[in-house]
């Protein structure tokens, strides 16, 4: 008798995860139908004349303890980091304990400081907003007045139906604190204004974040504090874990796994479409390099595609209502621009001590209004093996932006040009310092809650009635999960399987109830 078979289209954190669990419980077997020749989606190392770039940054940390001891399984933690502790589950932990390799080894997760921060008026404020000394002189007396009085009013006096982002944002903020922190850069990131994005967007990612827990967290910091209280807010951690070459390590050594177990990874395997019978897919339809079309039959089917074109793809069709409102759900496109520079301008704030002046940050909020640039990630100091010479500092500038816009459409040298000299403008580094650069475009990086999002139901509702298909993952469920969230996703539609049921209703509770979210302000 053969063995069931599990189509899984996606080789990225959630399509991954999902075929691991079924080899390792043996029962099915998957096949990972995979667009691009690449491992890891979003989640992948992009290298680049032996330095590598993590697309959009990913810091592994998680409040399940499932991921956490998921990801340590993987990949264990090196030697010299084993007696440090992060905080999760509520509690502080020694991350090492019992799951050490060896220095040398270069499959093993690193213990890195966390530390971003937001670049406002040329100069550097701690994030989450700090009621410190920095802030206070950093933003000086009248706009320290205005924030105050503009946070009273709203606590006491206009507490807003949460119907937008501006709503949910100004009733934990105030009007003024949103305006300058949120506003201009949140907008920056979607192209929309704060008061056409979902409430729910800000109950997803920056929930239990407000000035009231600023202050308590200020306090533990000054007078101590429970363990557990410490590390109740994501955002609060002061550490995590990281594969030393990069996230796409974690996926590429997972993917090797599922293929020694007895699964497959086929590349180049773009989906099309799926054929349905009586409420269950029968058949997936992929398209590979040659542009030969190819049906692949199995018993499920767990789908990490982006809905719009998964609801497209259908045969026979989706009903109408339903393929109208997928097509325009909206989602948000991403470029990430390297440079390679010599060194950094000097800035008393950026806290370098290095004499290439670079900044211990992971990422930085570009919260500047006169550049696009949304964030800037500095790859050094998420693993000193990301950048080939350690000498150099290895910067990743990312924008925000709609495939086929202006910046999507820019050449390359035009775009790293273009990239330098925003950082040159806002005081960051000199052009001349500019060794090397590259481009990396990534479509339907984020999908967004505005526009078509409000009639969703209507699609998530009819793909729910199909019986062995399964929406997991970012795109495949139109939801901005973090990594771990799509890894549970994932590891519940696999046990939903293998139980033989067709609820999809636990699988989209993850990332509803957490009481945290891996901190990017209310952006990506």
């Amino acid at each position: 008798m053969d063995m069931p078979l599990v189509i899984i289209v996606g080789a990225g954190p959630a399509g991954l995860t999902a075929a691991l669990e079924l080899v390792r419980d043996g029962r099915m077997r998957p096949i990972v139908l995979e667009a691009s020749q690449e491992i890891g989606g979003i989640s992948r190392t992009v290298e680049y004349k032996g330095n590598r770039m993590d697309i959009g940054g990913h810091r592994f940390f998680s409040k399940s303890d499932w991921v956490m001891d998921w990801w340590r399984e993987i990949l264990p933690i090196a030697v010299a980091d084993a007696t440090v502790e992060i905080a999760y589950q509520g509690q502080r932990r020694k991350v090492g304990s019992g799951d050490t390799a060896a220095n040398g080894d270069d499959l093993v997760m690193l213990v890195r400081d966390r530390l971003s921060r937001i670049y406002f008026l040329r100069k550097y404020f701690d994030y989450p907003i700090k009621l410190n000394a920095t802030t206070l002189t950093n933003l000086g007396p009248v706009r320290l007045l205005r924030i105050g009085v503009s946070y009273v009013w709203a606590m006491l006096f206009q507490r807003r139906p949460e119907r937008s982002l501006e709503d949910f944002l100004v009733n934990r903020f105030g009007g003024e604190l949103y305006r300058t922190f949120f506003k201009d850069y949140t907008e920056k990131v979607w192209g929309v204004s704060c008061d056409r994005i979902s409430a729910e967007w800000g109950a997803q990612r920056i929930k239990g974040l407000s000035i009231v827990e600023a202050l308590r967290h200020a306090l533990r910091q000054r007078f101590g504090g429970s363990a557990r209280a410490q590390a109740t807010k994501t955002s609060l951690i002061e550490h995590f874990l990281y594969p030393r070459m990069g996230p796409g390590q974690m996926w590429q050594e997972v993917a090797r796994r599922v293929i020694e177990g007895g699964g497959e990874v086929r590349f180049g395997q773009q989906v099309k479409g799926m054929r349905h019978e009586a409420g269950r897919v029968v058949s997936v339809l992929a398209e590979d390099a040659a542009g030969q079309v190819v049906e692949v039959r199995g018993d499920h089917v767990i789908s990490t595609m982006p809905v719009k074109d998964l609801v497209a793809g259908m045969l026979p069709p989706a009903p109408a209502d339903v393929r109208d409102v997928a097509a325009a759900l909206p989602y948000r496109d991403f470029i990430t621009v390297g440079l390679l520079v010599s060194r950094m301008r000097a800035n008393p704030q950026a806290r370098s001590g290095r004499a290439d002046n670079m900044p211990p940050d992971n990422w930085i909020y570009i919260q500047e209004r006169d550049v696009r640039v949304g964030r800037l990630q500095v790859f050094n100091n998420w693993s000193p093996d990301l950048v080939a010479d350690s000498g150099r500092v290895w910067l990743g500038l990312e924008y925000f932006c709609q495939e086929g816009d202006d910046l999507w459409r820019r050449g390359d040298p035009a775009m790293i040009d273009f990239a330098a000299g925003e950082l040159e403008k806002i005081g960051m580094i000199d052009r001349a310092d500019v060794l090397d650069g590259t481009v990396i475009r990534v479509p339907k990086t984020y999908p967004a809650y505005f526009g078509a999002y409000e009639e969703f139901p209507r699609v998530r509702d009819w793909l729910d009635g199909i019986g062995n298909l399964w929406l997991v993952g970012r795109n495949g469920m139109h939801r901005y999960n973090n990594q771990d969230h799509s890894m549970l996703t994932a590891k519940l539609a696999v046990e939903a399987i293998l139980d033989g049921k067709t609820d999809k209703a636990a699988i989209w509770s993850v990332n509803i109830d957490d009481d945290y979210h891996e901190e990017r302000r209310s952006a990506p």
